[in-house]
C-alpha cells in the first residue's frame, strides 16, 4: 500500500506515471498495488456538522450521485493516485471511502467493502493485512497513513467517536441518500484523547522501535514496512492514550 509525494521524490522523466509503474515493475504480475483515493469534495460531508445549513441544503440538491469508476479521487490523497486509478487494469471498491488496486490481488482487496465502517473488519485494509501487506510511504507526510483507520477502527476502547453523514448513491434511475456511519476518520479523530498528529506519531515511534531507518528514492526519504507490526505497535498505543492523554507525550519521546 503506497502514500507518496510526487513533489518530494522530484523531477521524473515520463512524468507522475512513472512512480506506479516502477513500483509495478518491482512487484511483477504476482505482486499487488493499492493506494487510498476516497472521494472528491462534498460527496461525504453532508450531516458531518462542519457545513452551515445553506451549503448543506446546496449539496442536497445538486450533487449528482457517486459514481465509483469515474469519480476523481480526492485531491487531498495527492496527485499519484488518480495517475494510478486512471491507469489501465487498475481496479477501485464500489464505495465512497474508495480504495484502487492493481495486480494480482487486486480483484479481492476491491471487493464485498461494508458500508458502514468501511476501514474495519471485512474492508479492504482487513484483506491486506489478511495478505501480510506492506506499507510504502514515498516522501509523504507520516500523518496520513490510511492503514491506521483500520486499527481505530478494531481497538476496543470506549467513547469512540462515530460520525454519521449521507452519501448521494444511484439506486436503478433514482438518487437517494443514503447514511452512513463509521469510526470518526476526519481530522477530529476517533476519540477525544487523540494529540494532533496522532497518526505521524505512532508511525514514527514504530519505525524508531524497529530501527527502520528508511532511505532515499529520488529525493523523497522513504520507508517500507509490514501493516502487521505497525498495527501491533499501534494498538496498546491508542489503548493507553484513550485511557490518559497524558500517555501520548511517552509515545513522542521514543523517536
Amino acid at each position: 500500500m503506497l502514500h507518496a509525494s510526487v513533489r518530494a521524490v522530484g523531477s521524473i522523466a515520463g512524468g507522475p506515471d512513472q512512480i506506479h509503474l516502477a513500483l509495478k515493475q518491482a512487484a511483477t504480475q504476482q505482486g499487488t498495488l493499492m493506494m487510498y483515493a476516497s472521494c472528491p469534495e462534498s460527496y461525504d460531508d453532508v450531516g458531518r456538522g462542519y457545513l452551515s445549513a445553506e451549503q448543506e441544503s446546496e449539496i442536497l440538491e445538486k450533487l449528482p450521485a457517486f459514481d465509483p469508476l469515474t469519480a476523481r479521487s480526492d485531491r487531498c490523497n495527492g496527485t499519484l493516485v488518480e495517475f494510478f486509478r486512471t491507469y489501465p487494469d487498475s481496479r477501485v471498491s464500489q464505495h465512497v471511502a474508495r480504495f484502487v488496486a492493481w495486480g494480482k490481488h487486486s480483484v479481492y482487496l476491491t471487493s464485498d467493502q461494508p458500508w458502514d465502517y468501511a476501514f474495519g473488519y471485512g474492508s479492504p485494509l482487513d484483506r491486506f493485512l489478511e495478505l501480510d501487506g506492506k506499507i510504502l510511504l514515498l516522501g509523504c507526510d507520516h500523518d496520513t497513513v490510511t492503514f491506521l483507520h483500520y486499527a481505530e477502527h478494531i481497538v476496543d476502547i470506549p467513547e469512540k467517536r462515530v460520525a454519521r453523514f449521507r452519501v448521494p448513491m444511484q439506486q436503478g434511475a433514482t438518487r437517494v441518500w443514503r447514511e452512513m456511519e463509521e469510526f470518526d476518520t476526519s481530522a477530529r479523530g476517533a476519540h477525544a484523547n487523540w494529540p494532533d498528529r496522532f497518526f505521524a506519531h505512532l508511525v514514527d515511534g514504530y519505525l524508531a522501535a524497529s530501527n527502520n531507518h528508511g532511505t532515499f528514492v529520488g529525493g523523497a526519504f522513504s520507508h517500507l514496512f509490514p501493516a502487521r507490526g505497525l498495527l501491533d505497535f499501534a494498538l496498546p498505543w491508542m489503548k493507553d492514550v484513550a485511557a490518559d492523554a497524558r500517555a501520548a507525550n511517552k509515545l513522542i519521546r521514543i523517536r
